[in-house]
């Protein structure tokens, strides 16, 4: 198995992410995305918890301001809207990140309860963008067709830092 590409995580890293999330950040195994500051963006979380507990988000969206946008997107109802392109347009695009999501997680660790799960709702429903934005995030533009949608109207961008705008000081 081939592990995913990202940086391992430093002490600051852990630091920012668990001020990010507003309580201690757990068993992160590296930094996935960074807003142009430097700061974590999404990070990636061991797919078995410290305390033995499956974990299948293996790419986690930490940074405020993208979760809040993304939050605003969910609570405006695009949700079906975006489920509504899995009929035809973008379903063959979908199902491939819900493989390349399983294969870089098993790169990781093959973890036998979370055996053919992804996250978001992948490859059939659209369930949480957050996890949908953070694969798009982690992967690049492409390599999921329903984040790529998501990331491009939320009020959010990677490429502007908001890092102060929630207190937090760029590494």
């Amino acid at each position: 198995m081939t592990r995913p590409p990202f940086e391992p995580p430093t002490a600051l890293d852990i630091a920012t992410v668990s001020a990010q999330l507003g309580r201690p950040a757990r068993d992160v195994i590296g930094i996935s995305a960074r807003c142009v500051c430097g700061a974590p963006t999404v990070v990636s979380t061991s797919p078995r918890l410290a305390d033995g507990t499956p974990f299948p988000t293996l790419y986690y969206l930490s940074h405020p301001a993208a979760t809040a946008a993304v939050s605003t997107l969910e609570a405006n109802g695009v949700m079906p809207e975006l489920a509504e392109l899995l009929i035809d347009e973008v379903a063959d695009a979908y199902t491939a990140a819900h493989e390349s999501y399983l294969a870089d997680r098993n790169g990781i660790e093959f973890v036998a309860e979370l055996d053919g799960i992804s996250a978001g709702g992948m490859p059939t429903r659209v369930k949480c963008l957050h996890a949908l934005v953070a694969h798009t995030l982690a992967a690049g533009p492409g390599a999921n067709p329903i984040g790529d949608v998501a990331l491009e109207r939320a009020s959010w961008s990677p490429q502007v830092c908001e890092c102060a705008d929630y207190g937090l000081a760029a590494p």
